[in-house]
């Protein structure tokens, strides 16, 4: 199969493509061929250094994919062959993504929203998931409280935006100012321009602050939280505060989720929740792809087709 391979830890100009063999699904797994392969920070961090993760003998990122099963192996009862899924395979696991084909756990994988075609299907997983289980999951996200999403427009906070909006929460975004009216169109009640004003001047009494961005943004954040909210952290541990002041802290570290990836799909499908794609690559142009995303500056994410 063909695949894009890290030749070297370093530069995209280390990703590079090869004909290697295909995987074959092993007992509980399916064998899903890929027909598209979303694109994430994680991907060109680990390219970059290839900490944090076990390699195989052919490294090779990618963890949001979509496709259709080609095959089960013993013991898979929740798909079948032919069935058009979603998922984020063995992350933080080596994957592969970014190939022909992908075999993981049968539960890493979920039907595809049917409303999706494999493109927007694949910008989901990894960004959707990271979303759920931080608003959901670890925040507790209900009806009528205070969200603030650092880095609305990101991969991660466009679909916060709208999974807190979905929730009933009274959602507020952080986003330059050109990305306001997308914003307000997702859902955000009020947008903030951080280039302009300082966040913790415009905001206050907010339960909950997903902090996509880390830093300073961190320490800032808890001055808007009320006793008792929760800031939720998504770039490492490191980014924790070291006094919490009053408020929960906590650091997710997004894991696959046969049942997130259902109730994200039922989102999709109740017309609540929608992908933004911002760039769409042939999986040879990952070296590409990774050089956009290192800028910074997507609205939504980036897509690799695959078959």
């Amino acid at each position: 199969m063909r695949a894009i391979v890290v030749n070297e830890w370093g530069g995209p100009e280390n990703l590079v493509e090869r004909e290697i063999d295909r995987p074959e699904p092993g007992l509980g797994e399916v064998l899903v061929r890929v027909h598209a392969a979303g694109v994430n920070p994680v991907d060109w961090k680990t390219r970059d250094s290839g900490a944090l993760i076990a390699w195989g003998e052919h490294p090779i990122v990618g963890w949001d994919v979509s496709g259709t099963v080609e095959a089960v192996g013993p013991g898979v009862t929740v798909h079948a062959p032919g069935d058009e899924v979603y998922g984020m395979p063995n992350f933080p696991r080596q994957a592969g993504g970014y190939a022909q084909y992908v075999t993981a756990p049968a539960r890493h994988f979920a039907a595809k929203p049917a409303t999706l075609d494999h493109v927007q299907a694949a910008a989901l997983p990894l960004a959707a998931l990271t979303a759920w289980q931080a608003l959901v999951d670890t925040a507790g996200v209900s009806a009528g409280q205070r969200v603030l999403v650092h880095a609305a427009a990101g991969g991660v906070g466009h679909l916060a935006v709208q999974i807190a909006k979905a929730r009933g929460a009274y959602v507020i975004g952080t986003a330059s100012e050109g990305k306001h009216a997308l914003l307000r169109e997702l859902g955000a009640d009020e947008v903030i321009d951080y280039r302009t004003t300082d966040f913790e001047d415009a905001v206050s009494d907010v339960d909950i602050v997903i902090d996509a961005v880390g830093g300073e943004y961190t320490q800032r954040s808890l001055k808007v939280l009320k006793t008792g909210g929760h800031l939720v952290t998504l770039p490492g541990p490191d980014s924790l505060p070291a006094d919490p002041q009053g408020v929960h802290a906590s650091w997710v570290l997004v894991e696959p989720d046969l049942a997130g990836l259902r109730e994200i799909a039922a989102l999709v499908e109740q017309g609540l929740l929608k992908p933004l794609v911002d760039t769409v690559l042939p999986l040879e142009q990952a070296a590409r792809a990774h050089e956009i995303g290192e800028q910074g500056r997507t609205t939504g994410k980036i897509v690799l087709t695959v078959a």
